[in-house]
């Protein structure tokens, strides 16, 4: 387990991931340099430049590739019935290493690694299969998101804030129940009342899911309706879905913010920088990068755990609420952020890696 890694640098470098966002990027970029590891990737159905998960997985590999001067290459996936064919076809293209993205691929991912033993693999949002050669990249955001709940709580004017998922799978339902957890805590230091609509983590069954990563329209009108029912802070767990949210959010003219998730917001989706509260952020450009250069080393074993403490997930900078955010709140945030590291506050989502 290399879950003392230290990336929090990657988590400010987010340069090639806003480039990423820019415009669309080319299925395959060879690096400077005579190196002849070529990494491949195959994304999730939020395609390459949904500002998210897939978005940031990309610029870690090609940070890794640039590192090693190999080749560099990715395959969309536009349904879950790509994901074999996708994986299948680079396996045939001479990658050294193969990068899924996202848990919904872990039965294909390993899958392939039981026919092709010889084949390194790593995934995003998945645990590693022992001798299987996976290597397994999670995140415990139930942390990062206990402390943007509470923040929400904070923040929220009208005493509702809401969340919703692209789908009911535990790297989904791992923010939003560290995001009700973190409102639960605000209610009970604080003894306020604030409600969470679209989650309560006792109920998942009745948890608000747009059952898609790539519909902004959906996050629009889920986030419009919870708008209607008085929330004015949204909290979107759904890759380019939540795009729509943010969208809903601008056009009340700052009544309604967002906390976004994956990425730094006011980078990857600048256009929304002005509604974006903060974000939930994962690092898997740092997490990628490093399991390439580790992967042309021959050094890719084990797995690896973002946390709090290890700078593997965290909040992003207020940016343009900075000042609107008050200086006791951003202290109680810092106070929770290392009783959790200590241990002090246990955080009880289910979905929790078990790393």
């Amino acid at each position: 387990m290399s879950k003392g890694i230290r990336l929090a640098a990657g988590m400010a470098g987010l340069a090639l991931l806003v480039a990423a966002c820019g415009e669309k990027p080319n299925e395959e970029k060879v690096a400077t340099g005579n190196s002849d590891y070529k990494t491949c990737m195959v994304t999730d159905t939020g395609g390459i430049d949904d500002r998210s998960f897939n978005a940031a997985s990309w610029a870690g590999v090609q940070a890794g590739a640039k590192q090693v001067g190999g080749a560099e290459k990715f395959v969309a996936s536009s349904s879950e019935n790509d994901y074999v064919p996708n994986i299948n076809r680079l396996v045939g293209e001479n990658c050294k290493l193969i990068v899924t993205v996202g848990g919904l691929m872990g039965e294909a991912t390993t899958a392939a690694a039981e026919q092709h033993p010889d084949q390194q693999f790593a995934i995003v949002d998945s645990a590693s299969v022992d001798g299987k050669k996976i290597y397994g990249m999670e995140f415990n955001t139930a942390e990062s998101s206990f402390l943007a709940g509470y923040l929400a709580a904070g923040m929220s004017k009208t005493g509702k804030v809401a969340t919703f998922g692209g789908l009911p799978i535990g790297p989904v339902t791992i923010f939003m129940d560290g995001f009700w957890e973190g409102v639960q805590h605000y209610n009970k230091e604080k003894g306020k009342d604030v409600k969470v609509l679209g989650w309560d983590e006792t109920k998942p069954k009745s948890g608000s899911m747009a059952n898609h990563f790539n519909d902004q329209a959906k996050g629009k009108s889920i986030t419009k309706n919870f708008i209607e029912q008085g929330a004015d802070i949204i909290f979107p767990v759904a890759g380019g879905t939540g795009l729509g949210a943010a969208a809903a959010a601008k056009e009340t003219g700052g009544k309604v913010n967002v906390i976004w998730v994956d990425t730094d917001g006011c980078e990857s989706a600048a256009q929304y920088c002005d509604v974006f509260l903060t974000s939930v952020q994962k690092n898997m450009k740092g997490a990628v990068e490093e399991a390439v250069v580790k992967g042309s080393k021959g050094e890719l074993t084990g797995s690896y755990l973002g946390d709090l403490e290890n700078g593997g997930t965290g909040l992003a900078p207020f940016h343009e609420f900075d000042s609107k955010v008050p200086a006791d709140l951003k202290s109680e945030l810092d106070k929770i952020k290392a009783d959790i590291v200590a241990g002090t506050i246990k955080i009880t989502s289910s979905s929790q890696p078990k790393g």
